[in-house]
């Protein structure tokens, strides 16, 4: 599953009829009202949408409790203020959703470290917490020049400090206020700088392995023509040998 996806969708916008002059700017209104907020009848978090109103005709819609709560659907969702009377609007949206799920990978920018936790924003809008029990055991914490850090004991350049761009495993979010605890035990979790460097590592020692392999074969042929070529010049040499000694026989007669 993706962090982020695309979702279509079939919306009612309800708007007063003092809002009648200028229609598109009172549905954009309304739309802005879903984004960076959990909606679980799209399972995630409205980043960004664009919708398109199907059909010119409004419809006047009878009175409504302002705490009536509506059935909940997967494909039509509603938005229904809460001062009456209301006309709606019907549209086709497409959604760009935020929706983490535990053991997916998120990035964030570390905001806060201590001894004790992590602390992450995502987004600029979806905080994180990654507890010590949740920080494996290969990080160290130190303060170094008076900044707290954590460094790796297996490699120094390892580091994580206060404005690192770190990756990190989801373990649950809570949707209510956009709250997630991650992990940083998985050994493809820390420092994106220090995890990308590690892959240009590991493709560059991959491409010397495989020069390394070319170049040993291309020895190895080479070895083999020339123990041919010395093959072939010894049965020549037999040969004319040969061929010398007959002649040598035939002038003696």
């Amino acid at each position: 599953m993706e962090v982020f996806k695309l979702s279509k969708a079939n919306l009612v916008v309800y708007l007063h009829p003092s809002k009648g002059n200028d229609v598109p700017q009172a549905i954009r209104y309304e739309l802005s009202k879903l984004l960076f907020k959990f909606h679980e009848v799209f399972d995630g978090v409205v980043l960004a949408y664009n919708g398109d109103v199907v059909g010119t005709n409004a419809k006047i819609l009878p009175r409504i409790h302002p705490n009536e709560i509506t059935e909940k659907q997967t494909t039509n969702a509603k938005i229904r203020p809460s001062i009456h009377p209301y006309f709606g609007v019907r549209l086709k949206a497409t959604l760009l959703l935020f929706s983490p799920k535990p053991d997916m990978l998120l990035e964030g920018k570390v905001m806060k470290l201590g001894q004790e936790s992590i602390h992450v924003v995502v987004l600029g809008f979806c905080s994180a917490v990654i507890t010590e029990e949740d920080i494996r055991q290969d990080f160290r914490y130190k303060i170094k020049h008076g900044e707290e850090v954590y460094a790796t004991r297996s490699d120094k350049r390892h580091v994580i400090k206060v404005g690192s761009m770190i990756r990190f495993l989801v373990k649950s979010m809570d949707e209510e206020i956009l709250h997630i605890s991650g992990s940083l035990v998985p050994p493809n979790t820390g420092s994106i700088k220090w995890l990308d460097h590690r892959k240009e590592d590991d493709v560059e020692s991959e491409r010397k392995v495989k020069k390394r392999k070319g170049e040993n074969s291309k020895e190895t042929r080479m070895q083999a023509n020339g123990q041919l070529d010395e093959q072939l010049l010894q049965q020549a040499r037999a040969r004319s040998f040969k061929k010398s000694k007959k002649q040598q026989s035939g002038e003696e007669r």
